[in-house]
């Protein structure tokens, strides 16, 4: 009797913990931002990013693209990965993955949208959604930028004093 108590006991406790999932937060020299991940819409994305982060990669990488009313970027270079296009929408704070006119090319460099782009849905792998940190993306939206325009006209605005993620990790939270 003792030991089912003690089995019942310790399987109540875990039967009743939060499910908990992994959250990407990014220090950056402006604050805190941080977002979950679709894996299960963009599984070797999500995986990817996540060895990356882990990795240290991102430490000290700047937010080397930002065009108000569209995104922020940062990374690049690195492995490709292929696309996972999926149904998740490109909404202000949507996190998705950057890559050149040939397909499955995303490597490194994501982006965060920085409002509604229906254009860019089902073109890009939409791999996370911002849970934290509204106020600090909309202020790196309104930095001073040098604007730049690539020959075929699409915008490559760059910040005149730049921007740092300092430190990205994951970190696991109760599933809200």
């Amino acid at each position: 009797m003792r030991r089912f108590f003690i089995f019942f006991t310790i399987t109540a406790m875990f039967a009743c913990a939060p499910e908990q999932e992994k959250i990407c937060v990014l220090e950056t020299s402006m604050g805190t931002m941080a977002f979950r991940f679709y894996e299960a819409d963009a599984p070797v994305t999500c995986a990817h990013i996540q060895k990356l982060v882990g990795d240290g990669f991102y430490d000290g990488k700047e937010f080397y693209r930002i065009v108000k009313g569209h995104v922020i970027q940062a990374g690049g270079g690195g492995d490709n990965i292929p696309d996972e296009f999926n149904k998740n929408k490109h909404v202000f704070g949507s996190v998705g993955m950057a890559h050149g006119s040939d397909a499955n090319s995303g490597d490194s460099s994501f982006y965060i949208c920085l409002s509604p782009r229906e254009h860019l849905d089902e073109l890009y792998t939409v791999f996370g959604q911002l849970v934290e940190g509204d106020d600090v993306l909309k202020a790196i939206e309104n930095v001073e930028v040098i604007e730049k325009f690539t020959e075929s006209g699409v915008a490559f605005h760059e910040p005149k004093v730049p921007v740092t993620i300092t430190k990205a990790y994951i970190e696991l939270r109760p599933v809200k």
